[in-house]
């Protein structure tokens, strides 16, 4: 498993609420897969041949002000910053300059915006958010915030437990008015498209760019749409490329319908290996020698492989700097911290 990161667990780390720390209990099955002797973790390396690295990125409401007004921002960008993805480490939002914020979108994601807003600081102290959002969180004026969307409460795209934790007692009457909210704050959640990565028609790999998705079979395997092709026909597919995640069926669902995904594109390639299916044997395929034939062009690019062991070293220094603090973790902000464990 390549991971361009030098610490796994992906959306599971980076994108879970701090304050639902149940969800990210599969890091356990996740953790005792990777002890298996059959699986090795290349940390820090992007590569890969399953297509789930791709370029990620937050859609546009396209109205004026959106780009040049302070106090906008991705609400993938303010939850990457509060679990501590590098990408958003140095975001630093204001929440100082007013007491209404408006979450415009109506997915979980939003919801967790809105209680992160508006969560007391002292009880979010003890997950794993960082350090630094707490700091932040505790100077926030921010009292009140709006979801905004486009429909009602029906079509709304988050689940019962994303909005057990609010008023029961709340209700909602329409009055068909159109009104203006001010607000100091304004957070964009209104979902994602995958774009395809540099290098894609190089290498004859397909991609919608109205869909934001790599074609496939449903079941993992990659197709050419320009070819016409059936799942039943194995010589349409892109030779031993396969694809699971949001890149594979659009950006929609939660962890769990993901792993089933995911577990879906495994069984796939385990079936064509065990079937020996031809089209594994393409042009397209290269010496079979995996990270051995790999590591020679890392290493002449400088980049230095992070392993499983590597990662139970920066777990180990991860969770003594948070029990100091009385929480479960403090993690890395930044690659270059991570790598420093290491050396």
């Amino acid at each position: 498993m390549y991971e361009h990161l030098p610490v796994p667990f992906g959306l599971v780390r980076f994108g879970v609420a701090p304050d639902h720390p149940e969800v990210k209990n599969c890091q356990d099955k996740f953790s005792e897969v990777a002890e298996s002797p059959n699986f090795n973790f290349i940390g820090n390396i992007s590569i890969g041949i399953i297509l789930e690295l791709y370029l990620l990125h937050h859609r546009t409401l396209n109205i004026p002000g959106e780009d040049n007004l302070k106090g906008i921002y991705s609400a993938r960008a303010f939850v990457g910053w509060y679990n501590g993805l590098p990408e958003y480490a140095d975001l630093e939002p204001d929440l100082t300059q007013g007491d209404e914020a408006i979450v415009i979108g109506q997915g979980n994601v939003a919801l967790d915006v809105a209680r992160i807003l508006l969560q007391d600081p002292d009880v979010l102290r003890t997950t794993d958010i960082t350090e630094r959002a707490i700091e932040t969180l505790q100077k926030s004026r921010v009292t009140r915030v709006r979801v905004v969307g486009r429909r009602g409460p029906l079509q709304a795209a988050f689940t019962i437990k994303e909005v057990h934790p609010f008023d029961p007692a709340a209700k909602a009457n329409g009055t068909g008015e159109l009104i203006g909210l001010p607000a100091s704050l304004a957070f964009r959640s209104i979902g994602y498209k995958s774009e395809a990565l540099p290098g894609f028609s190089t290498l004859d790999i397909p991609f919608d760019d109205r869909m934001g998705i790599i074609p496939n079979d449903s079941l993992g395997r990659v197709v050419n749409e320009n070819e016409g092709w059936s799942s039943s026909d194995l010589s349409k597919h892109v030779s031993g490329m396969y694809c699971a995640g949001w890149v594979k069926r659009g950006p929609t669902g939660v962890i769990a319908s993901t792993m089933l995904d995911a577990f879906s594109t495994a069984d796939t390639i385990a079936e064509d290996w065990y079937a020996r299916a031809s089209f594994l044997n393409g042009n397209a395929g290269g010496s079979g020698l995996g990270w051995d034939g790999v590591k020679a062009e890392a290493d002449k690019k400088g980049c230095r492989r992070v392993s499983w062991e590597d990662w139970h070293k920066i777990d180990a220094v991860e969770r003594k700097k948070g029990h100091s603090n009385g929480k479960e973790r403090e993690k890395f902000t930044k690659v270059e911290d991570m790598l420093k464990v290491l050396d």
